[in-house]
């Protein structure tokens, strides 16, 4: 199987900048990949530790309508994903107020910036903390622990009566003042105060 492994990586190398968009395989191969909830990288169980190849792979991981997969020109490979298949383990701030960019770094070292293509969402459907930031066409990074935390101390509350980006909730003034943060432009709600 480490054989598989490293033919994959070959092809992998040899595409340079994968054009994903174009890549359309029907055939689908199952190495045995997933991606703890920490987003380690493992292959049969055992953690892939070069991380080239982790940051490899990553570039050419596409979510499809029934999971995860490492795409190239001939070939899929399913990979399991126990929650996100990145984590944000860094941020920045640039500038202050409405216009100000929040930059968050992968742990395979991607850099988006929160905004309306990069949605930062902090709960999940069912009302629960669950910090994340898509990454790109749907793949997520959840925000390490550090970083949410950094975020927290940050929230202020909305300014003018919008609606948020992404707040599905009851705007009742009873329930009191939505705090979040902004990005790009974009307010992202923490919850209320």
């Amino acid at each position: 199987m480490a054989q598989r492994l490293d033919k994959l990586s070959a092809e992998l190398r040899a595409a340079k900048t994968p054009p994903l968009h174009e890549w359309h395989p029907r055939e689908s191969l199952d190495i045995n990949l997933r991606i703890d909830a920490a987003g380690r990288w493992h292959h049969q169980g055992t953690e892939i530790r070069r991380a080239r190849l982790v940051k490899l792979f990553a570039s050419v991981l596409r979510l499809e309508a029934d999971g995860h997969y490492l795409i190239t020109p001939r070939l899929k490979y399913p990979v399991a994903v126990d929650d996100a298949p990145f984590m944000a383990v860094e941020f920045r701030l640039e500038g202050a107020g409405p216009a100000q960019l929040l930059r968050f770094r992968t742990n395979v070292d991607d850099w988006v910036t929160a905004g309306r293509a990069h949605p930062l969402r902090i709960l999940d459907a069912a009302g629960r903390v669950s910090p994340r930031i898509e990454v790109r066409a749907g793949l997520q990074a959840k925000l390490s622990r550090a970083v949410y935390y950094e975020l927290a101390e940050m929230v202020t509350p909305r300014a003018g009566d919008g609606v948020a980006a992404g707040d599905e909730s009851n705007d009742n003034e009873s329930d009191g003042e939505i705090l979040g943060i902004y990005s790009n432009g974009e307010f992202f709600p923490f919850g209320r105060a």
